[in-house]
């Protein structure tokens, strides 16, 4: 099980217990770097049609916001599912 697969599991039992640089990282190896970087959020291009993307930022205490890892768990699963 490679560190993306376990933090991508950690992610799936407690969605309020990532931080921000585990989220990031697991972003940039499944997603590429992030099309806005040096401000408060790290914006990930989708690579399906139209513009859609997903957006991380920073929470308190250097923490993923829940809603935010639910949103990267989902793009992973719809990536996933058109491979």
């Amino acid at each position: 099980m490679t560190k993306a697969d376990k933090v991508r599991a950690a992610l799936e039992r407690n969605p309020r217990s990532v931080t921000y640089d585990e989220l990031h990282t697991l972003c940039v190896r499944i997603f590429g770097e992030p099309r806005q970087q040096g401000t408060s959020h790290a914006v990930f291009r989708m690579p399906w049609p139209g513009d859609p993307r997903v957006n991380i930022q920073r929470g308190k205490n250097g923490e993923a916001k829940p809603y935010q890892v639910k949103q990267v768990l989902a793009a992973i699963k719809k990536m996933e599912e058109q491979s």
